[in-house]
């Protein structure tokens, strides 16, 4: 099949490489020169483990192209996918004028291409233009009617809203738990059916449904996910309160079937360029339409207190002399590990607040000191290439990513370089006991905090 993806951002690009890897034949739209340029040189403008090699295969056996040529990207494409971004305002109400624009751009490449306004064959394989990015219920209606200010001919809508993990996105596609399909009329769901065929053979689900419901399906899983975050959370507060330990309430809670244990872990917070948007684009809808969503306002509330409230450990730990010239440490800025997406990650916060203190900053992360640079702290902070770097000299170090390479350090030489022993833990990589032995001061979420070292610890 003949596909257009328009933008090569994460969605756009993901999906279109692995349409491309199963044999159809991908073109990827973007109006960045600078990204289609990068990606021609079989480089991808976002880090996902995989994607390059699949990007440079499938560019060289002819099947995914690049290109800023609209024209040429639309005009034999027979299925094209809108991916580009939303961005959104504080309360989260998106901004459409990019899906729009591809809009009038797509009605007007569908005006200039062959064939007449009529039906019979023509009606039947009309282009599918179909609507990825993470939009509010409606707006497949708004596409529609922009595309049809620009030509009488026929075309098909379809919203197809997706579920890829950051850091895990090329097997959540190839494998994904279910596939949504919204279509407004039964001949269109069949096409966009058969092209998720290949990827649902192990048995797992195509819901085709109408297109407002598709359009809530994305909104309602995160939402779901973003809920459980903020009430782990919610329920680790309550335990550092009563001298309870989290960990052994996650063990009695999540064994009872009706729970399970995903997204279930204490930390800082989620971020990211999904549940923060979500979640405010669920309240903003629910403003919009007169149904306020209490819940969801308390979600968000929670999440962003969390980590106002694991600053203030940090805060309280220094007392009356304040944070003004001491050395922190941090480890991790992505909002999780897998990926350099700092968007909405709680280390920009922790940061921020500790310069906005008078701290200075040295931080380490596997793969996103470029993004932090170029799109987010800037210069204010100093990046260390090892995470032993990161230790040298500092009063404290703070943990805010649970990479892989953090989960197991060498404690003999963190604590050789840090001026301070002194570890906050904001995904609780470490038992407080071993921590206790190993001679540190040790803060994390929902337990008690080890305020007196092993005076033994070497």
């Amino acid at each position: 099949m003949k596909i257009t993806m328009v933008g090569t951002g994460y969605v756009g690009l993901v999906t279109g490489t692995c349409f491309a890897n199963i044999g159809n034949d991908v073109t990827c739209l973007d109006i960045d020169q600078k990204k289609i340029d990068k990606l021609n040189n079989g480089i991808s403008p976002i880090y996902e483990p995989g994607l390059d090699d699949m990007i440079q295969r499938n560019a060289k056996a002819g099947r995914l192209t690049f290109t800023t040529d609209a024209a040429s990207a639309y005009q034999s494409a027979q299925v094209v996918f809108i991916c580009v971004g939303t961005p959104s305002d504080e309360r989260g109400r998106a901004d459409l004028k990019y899906v729009l624009a591809a809009a009038a751009d797509i009605g007007k490449a569908i005006e200039a291409g062959p064939g007449e306004t009529g039906g019979g064959e023509e009606e039947r394989r009309a282009k599918i233009i179909v609507v990825k990015s993470t939009v509010p219920v409606g707006t497949n209606k708004k596409v529609r009617a922009e595309i049809a200010k620009h030509t009488n001919k026929p075309f098909k809508m379809g919203s197809n809203p997706e579920f890829l993990k950051e850091g895990a996105a090329i097997n959540d596609f190839n494998k994904p738990d279910r596939v949504v399909i919204g279509a407004e009329d039964e001949g269109t769901g069949e096409r966009l059916r058969k092209l998720y065929d290949p990827f649902v053979r192990n048995g797992n689900p195509v819901f085709v449904m109408d297109i407002p419901s598709a359009e809530m399906v994305k909104y309602a899983s995160n939402a779901m996910l973003a809920t459980k975050i903020s009430f782990i959370n919610e329920i680790a507060n309550l335990c550092e309160a009563y001298g309870s330990d989290v960990d052994e309430v996650w063990r009695g809670m999540t064994t009872d079937s009706r729970i399970g244990n995903k997204f279930l872990y204490p930390g800082l917070g989620y971020g990211g360029s999904c549940f923060p948007k979500d979640v405010l684009a669920c309240i903003s809808m629910g403003e919009d339409c007169g149904r306020p969503t209490q819940l969801l306002d308390a979600v968000h509330n929670v999440n962003q207190l969390q980590r106002d409230r694991f600053f203030e450990k940090i805060s309280s730990h220094f007392g009356a002399g304040g944070l003004a010239g001491k050395k922190i440490g941090v480890w991790g800025i992505a909002f999780k590990p897998g990926t350099d997406d700092i968007r909405e990650a709680p280390s920009l916060t922790l940061m921020k607040a500790l310069l906005d203190n008078g701290a200075q900053v040295v931080a380490h992360d596997p793969v996103a000191h470029e993004t932090c640079q170029d799109h987010g702290m800037g210069d204010q902070i100093t990046y260390a290439e090892d995470p032993y770097d990161a230790c040298v000299g500092v009063d404290a170090l703070v943990i805010c990513t649970d990479w892989p390479s953090f989960k197991q350090p060498d404690f003999d030489q963190m604590r050789a370089r840090m001026n301070q022993p002194v570890v906050f833990d904001g995904r609780n990589l470490y038992h407080p006991e071993s921590m206790r032995e190993d001679g540190f001061v040790y803060y994390s979420v929902g337990r008690e905090p080890v305020t007196k070292p092993s005076v033994t610890a070497g």
